[in-house]
């Protein structure tokens, strides 16, 4: 089942709450998790996630744009590695769902594609690459609210920054990373940017 948007012009960037606002390149910041310790983290995940849903039983993944959705690809085909499991995997977008439209101005609109079944009365595992405030979780929740009901809803993120303004925690996490309010964490995938590896951004990082 998927949902066409039309494209809003201005930010096409697709980001968290953990990357709006941040400057310079990716290389510019300092590497805190190599490509190899980032296939650790997503194996890790993927047991647990096997572990703490009777073997992934009637459960989605769903990413969240931009690196939430490859991400999650990447959990599905680890799952069915170690257990033969097939999970179906879609991405959702919850851009027209920020609280912060009205302060940013005009972006890009992404695309909403659930699996066939749809998501009412299976359990929803999001998915996305750093939690930070917890904003893009709460839209998400809120796009996923008008497509359905999920008889649970889980979350899985690659790192956790702290710096929460919403009672939001992820069930689970690859790492958890302090972080000042100026630094800003970034998770690089093959899939966008051609490798793996997460660094670490900010006027105090040498």
């Amino acid at each position: 089942m998927a949902y066409d948007r039309l494209p809003v012009s201005g930010d096409s960037s697709g980001m968290s709450d953990d990357a709006e606002g941040a400057e310079g390149t990716p290389d510019d910041g300092k590497s805190i998790i190599s490509g190899a310790d980032l296939t650790r983290v997503v194996d890790r995940i993927a047991h647990q996630i096997l572990e703490k849903t009777d073997g992934a039983r009637d459960t989605i993944l769903l990413g969240i744009p931009t690196r939430g959705v490859p991400l999650a690809r990447r959990l599905a085909a680890r799952i069915a590695a170690f257990e033969g499991v097939e999970i179906p995997v879609g991405a959702l977008d919850v851009t027209l769902y920020r609280d912060d439209l009205r302060l940013r101005g005009a972006r890009a609109l992404g695309r909403t594609d659930l699996p066939p079944a749809g998501v009412d009365g299976r359990r929803v595992i999001l998915v996305d690459d750093v939690l930070f405030s917890g904003r893009t979780i709460r839209a998400a929740l809120d796009a996923l609210a008008d497509l359905g009901r999920p008889r649970q809803v889980q979350l899985a993120v690659i790192v956790d920054r702290g710096h929460r303004e919403l009672p939001i925690r992820a069930d689970y996490v690859g790492k958890n990373i302090p972080t000042a309010l100026d630094e800003s964490v970034r998770v690089l995938l093959t899939e966008i940017d051609g490798r793996d590896e997460v660094v670490i951004t900010g006027k105090d990082v040498a």
